[in-house]
């Protein structure tokens, strides 16, 4: 989190990459680095990973993918990720995730 909140975006997905073990602190602290940072792909590429290694995101990562899709007009794709939050997740929006909605608009 330190790298990235640098602005060494590499140096955090060195570390992030050498890590044993990821929780969803660690996933959501490098997807939060990438949306920071104007790398929107690369979030969006490792929210999924992250899914599909059986982590589970919780609010805080969403809030990081929907500022990724903000960051770059994913309109739609932002639009999907905030239904699956409480479709698929379980998760109820709160303020933050609204204000991303409305920035993404």
């Amino acid at each position: 989190d330190m790298y990235a909140k640098c602005g060494i975006i590499e140096d955090a997905r060195q570390v992030f990459d050498e890590m044993q073990e990821r929780n969803v602190v660690s996933w959501t602290a490098m997807i939060k680095g990438y949306a920071q940072h104007g790398h929107s792909k690369e979030a969006l590429a490792l929210f999924e990973q992250m899914q599909q290694e059986g982590a589970k995101p919780n609010e805080v990562t969403f809030i990081s993918v929907l500022s990724a899709c903000s960051h770059t007009g994913l309109v739609d794709k932002g639009r999907r990720l905030f239904d699956s939050m409480s479709r698929d997740h379980g998760i109820t929006p709160k303020a933050e995730h609204y204000a991303c909605m409305v920035d993404l608009l």
